[in-house]
């Protein structure tokens, strides 16, 4: 990885900006973080050795473009072209542009960029709904070859899964905040937003946990040093088809605990085994709709990530669909919600026989 800051300095515009570590790390130096100014690494790509050889090359990884502002910021306009012309010379690099500022991408763009440069990942930030609602849309109808998201510092739960669905989204990643005045970070928005992720096939990185972090709401106060690694430790980035989420540690509910827990939900109460449902159930007998359960649980909710997720259960129909949503088995979501199996990975055969104990108790509580 290579860190290329062409200038320096730049201007808060969103929520995500309230304790930016560029102004951090400007004020404990006595600098001003506001002033944006052109910095002696403006030429780093094209920079030589004494053998006359780019000191640049692609193993020195990717090109982590502009990390001490932003690459669209107005004030560097006057510079930004010089930069396009380096990044279009040094088509062997692999460069990453983060920004906040996707709304100014398609008035900064050199004039023959096309329809993308295929050695350039643009990567839009949304730390919030609101900015996700704001950016994503126009991301999506520009110009790029490759797309990234990224929602760090991550101040709420968003739900970017309609944007997802577009399929040119390639990775999504997403982090806690640093710094002395940190706003907390909940480990229930990582798992919905991974969920997403999951839903839609897409690789997902939890890439730190924040200096506060929120886990089953305990509050947890973190060194920096340890951000990044219990983020790693947690198991919870994902990458399809590689059952990553087995990595995942937990714990199953108390039985007892789970139930009651299902009795105060409005919505998973509002299920009820049909006097149709009692008589099929008397008819096959509940070795027969054990059967059954255990049928629809290993072909419909135990591959890593199973087709029309959150769909694939029917409201209606057989027994054990009733029990399903009534137990919150009825997807991966509220499987991981309620039982804490995590998505992303296949069911064990001990996982998919404790969700069939479940649905066989619900049935027999039902009748």
């Amino acid at each position: 990885m290579t860190i290329w800051n062409p200038w320096h300095g730049c201007h808060k515009i969103s929520q995500g900006c309230g304790n930016c570590y560029v102004y951090r790390r400007d004020e404990s130096i006595g600098k001003d973080a506001s002033i944006v100014s052109k910095t002696g690494d403006y030429d780093l790509p094209m920079k030589k050795n004494r053998q006359g050889q780019y000191k640049l090359t692609s193993d020195d990884g990717v090109v982590f473009t502009c990390m001490t502002s932003d690459f669209f910021l107005e004030d560097a306009d006057p510079w930004r072209q010089g930069c396009w012309d380096m990044i279009r010379k040094r088509c062997d690099l692999q460069f990453y542009i983060i920004t906040k500022r996707i709304d100014r991408f398609a008035e900064c763009i050199p004039p023959d960029w096309g329809d993308g440069w295929d050695h350039v990942t643009i990567c839009c930030t949304c730390e919030n709904q609101d900015r996700a609602d704001y950016r994503l849309p126009i991301f999506l109808k520009l110009p790029i070859k490759h797309r990234e998201i990224i929602s760090e510092p991550m101040l709420e739960e968003i739900n970017i899964e309609k944007y997802l669905s577009s399929d040119l989204i390639e990775h999504v990643c997403c982090g806690g905040e640093s710094g002395n005045n940190a706003r907390p970070c909940d480990l229930r928005w990582i798992q919905e937003l991974r969920r997403q992720c999951i839903r839609r096939g897409i690789p997902f990185t939890f890439r730190q946990t924040g200096a506060v972090f929120i886990k089953e709401g305990k509050v947890y106060r973190l060194e920096r040093k340890l951000h990044s690694s219990q983020a790693q430790k947690s198991g919870y980035s994902y990458v399809p088809g590689c059952n990553s989420g087995a990595a995942i540690k937990y714990q199953l509910p108390d039985r007892n605990e789970l139930f009651a827990g299902l009795s105060r939900s409005d919505f998973r109460s509002r299920f009820h085994l049909t006097e149709k449902d009692k008589a099929y159930i008397s008819e096959k007998g509940m070795d027969t709709i054990r059967s059954h359960a255990k049928d629809f649980i290993e072909k419909r909710l135990s591959p890593e990530n199973p087709e029309n997720d959150g769909k694939q259960t029917p409201m209606k129909g057989h027994p054990v669909f009733i029990a399903q949503h009534a137990a919150a088995c009825c997807c991966r979501g509220c499987l991981e919600k309620w039982h804490k199996i995590p998505s992303g990975k296949v069911l064990t055969q001990t996982e998919q026989a404790y969700i069939v104990d479940v649905l066989m108790e619900w049935i027999e509580r039902a009748l």
